[in-house]
C-alpha cells in the first residue's frame, strides 16, 4: 500500500509555528498581568477590583433572569431529635436577656423597639426546605415564625411617603459584630421569616436565640442569627462579608 505523498509548503509550516508561539507567549502574558491585576492590583470592599465587578455584573443578570417569587424547594421537616446544623457565631460571644430582650426597628422617621412577644403577633408561617451554606454544603431545616412581608404590613414599616418601598433592609446583631444587607425583593419573599424555631423547638443561642432572619433564596451568611436591629435605606447598608470580598448579593 502505497502513501499518498503531501506536498508541505514550508513558509505556511513556519508562519503557522511563528503564530503559535506567538499566540502561546501572549496568552502566558495575559494570565501573568490578570494574576497581577488580582492580587495586587486594586480592590473594592476587600475583594480585587475585577472581582467585583464581575460579581456586580452576575448580580445583575441573575436578578433580571430569576423571579423573586421562585420558591426554594419544599422539603420533608425534619425530626424534632435533630437539632440544626450549627456554623458560625460572629454577634453571639455576649450573653442575651431573653426576658427583657428588644429588636430596635427604624423605617423613615419611625424609630422603635419591640420586645419578643410582637413576633407572635401573627399566624406563625412554617417552612421546610433546603440551608445552604457558601462553604458548599446544605441540610433540609425547618423553621417557623413570622414573615418578613407581615411584619412590615403589621408594623406599616418598609414604604416612603410616596408608596414605594426602600431598596435595602439592614440587620444587625445587638452588639454590631455582625450586620447583613439584603435587597427588599428578597426580604419580601414568601419564605423569608424572622424566626424563633428551627426543625419544630425554639431556636438554641448558637443558632440565634431569640430572633434570627431565614431567608433560603440567600446562602447562610446572610440569615442573620440574633436580630438586635432592623431598619429599611435606600442606601446599601454595610454588609459583613461583602466587606471582606465576598459576593454581597449571595442569592441562588
Amino acid at each position: 500500500m502505497k502513501l499518498k505523498k503531501n506536498n508541505i509548503d514550508e513558509k505556511k509550516l513556519k508562519k503557522r509555528l511563528i503564530i503559535s508561539i506567538l499566540s502561546g507567549v501572549l496568552f502566558v502574558i495575559v494570565v501573568i498581568v490578570g494574576f497581577r491585576a488580582i492580587k495586587y492590583g486594586s480592590r473594592i470592599e476587600e475583594a480585587p477590583t475585577a472581582l467585583r465587578h464581575s460579581f456586580e455584573w452576575n448580580q445583575k443578570v441573575w436578578a433580571r433572569i430569576s423571579s423573586s417569587k421562585h420558591l426554594s424547594v419544599n422539603k420533608p421537616r425534619p425530626d424534632k431529635s435533630k437539632p440544626p446544623r450549627v456554623n458560625g457565631d460572629i454577634g453571639l460571644t455576649s450573653v442575651a436577656d431573653s426576658k427583657n430582650y428588644s429588636v430596635e426597628v427604624i423605617s423613615g422617621t419611625k424609630t422603635f423597639k419591640l420586645p419578643i412577644a410582637a413576633f407572635h403577633s401573627t399566624d406563625k408561617v412554617d417552612v421546610s426546605t433546603d440551608f445552604r451554606c457558601i462553604e458548599g454544603w446544605s441540610e433540609e431545616m425547618s423553621y417557623a415564625g413570622m414573615r418578613f412581608s407581615d411584619f412590615m404590613k403589621f408594623y406599616d414599616l418598609g414604604k416612603k411617603p410616596d408608596g414605594t418601598y426602600y431598596a435595602y433592609v439592614g440587620l444587625e446583631t445587638p452588639d454590631k459584630e455582625y450586620y447583613v444587607s439584603i435587597d427588599i425583593e428578597s426580604m419580601i419573599h414568601p419564605q423569608t421569616v424572622l424566626s424563633y424555631e428551627m426543625n419544630g423547638t425554639p431556636l438554641s443561642i448558637e443558632n440565634g436565640a431569640p430572633l434570627r432572619l431565614m431567608i433560603p433564596v440567600k446562602y447562610g451568611i446572610k440569615n442573620l442569627k440574633r436580630i438586635g436591629k432592623i431598619f429599611f435605606s435606600d442606601i446599601r447598608p454595610r454588609d459583613y462579608w461583602a466587606e471582606r470580598g465576598y459576593d454581597w448579593y449571595s442569592g441562588l
